[in-house]
């Protein structure tokens, strides 16, 4: 039996050399050598938060149902992040949150995100996480339900949602465009993203996502992480411009690297 297949031999080096990247991305975020470009989406975010208190209504903040053991994690994480950096803002200006959750490993992590926020601020005594982040269902259409009844009588100036959504995407941006939410979605689930491109006022496409959320959060590992996503990306780039430049003369050397 080989040792290595043959065909696999490419992904296996490219595996790799992506893992030591990404390594060597978190010790350089660590020393702080790489840093995110803020993105508009956030500044959209803080139009939203500004909007809910200057009309004295609520702003939601949903995270979607991903939970940390699925390969939906670091959606999740980035909706955490954002969710943070809400919180902060909603703390600081006096604007009321909520961020209705849906899956019991998560909650937790949200609830402590949202108090850190707030004690941040000092103004921990003015979140009531029983009211303001309550656990609604673990079932996706009853989750959804509640948040629809929830921005039908609540009426809130703005909703931002960030993180791993499906069918209930419609149905959030069709509600909270109903009620006069200025809103900001955000997803990296393709399907989802034409539903929040015809309804919210801002949308983070795809990847943006990991990148608002390293930026908000400054944790290193995201940060590291998203640079070495760029480096290879950037390699795959110049790999394909290469690969069809000696193409087009007669020479496949690339293409048969890449077939090993």
């Amino acid at each position: 039996m080989a040792l290595l297949t043959e065909g696999r031999i490419i992904p296996l080096i490219a595996f790799i050399l992506t893992w030591v990247a990404t390594y060597i991305a978190i010790g350089m975020g660590k020393e702080g050598k790489i840093k995110i470009r803020r993105i508009a989406g956030l500044d959209a975010i803080e139009e939203v938060i500004g909007r809910s208190v200057e009309m004295g209504r609520p702003v939601f903040d949903i995270i979607g149902m991903g939970q940390f053991t699925d390969i939906y994690a670091t959606q999740t994480i980035a909706g955490l992040s954002i969710l943070s950096y809400v919180s902060g803002l909603c703390a600081k200006l006096g604007a009321k949150l909520y961020a209705p959750q849906a899956r019991v490993d998560v909650m937790p992590v949200a609830i402590e995100v949202v108090r850190d926020a707030y004690r941040v601020e000092g103004k921990l005594d003015e979140i009531d996480v029983d009211e303001q982040l309550p656990y609604l269902s673990g079932t996706q259409f009853a989750w959804a339900s509640g948040i629809i009844g929830m921005a039908a009588r609540m009426k809130p100036a703005g909703n931002i949602m960030i993180g791993p959504f499906w069918a209930e995407s419609m149905m959030f941006a069709e509600t909270f465009d109903r009620v006069g939410a200025m809103q900001v979605g955000g997803t990296a689930r393709t399907y989802q993203i034409p539903f929040f491109a015809a309804l919210c006022d801002y949308v983070l496409i795809g990847e943006e996502i990991f990148a608002a959320g390293a930026y908000v959060s400054g944790d290193p590992q995201q940060i590291g992480s998203i640079a070495a996503q760029d480096w290879f990306k950037f390699a795959a780039i110049g790999l394909s411009i290469l690969g069809a430049l000696l193409a087009s003369v007669g020479v496949n050397i690339i293409a048969e690297l890449l077939s090993r």
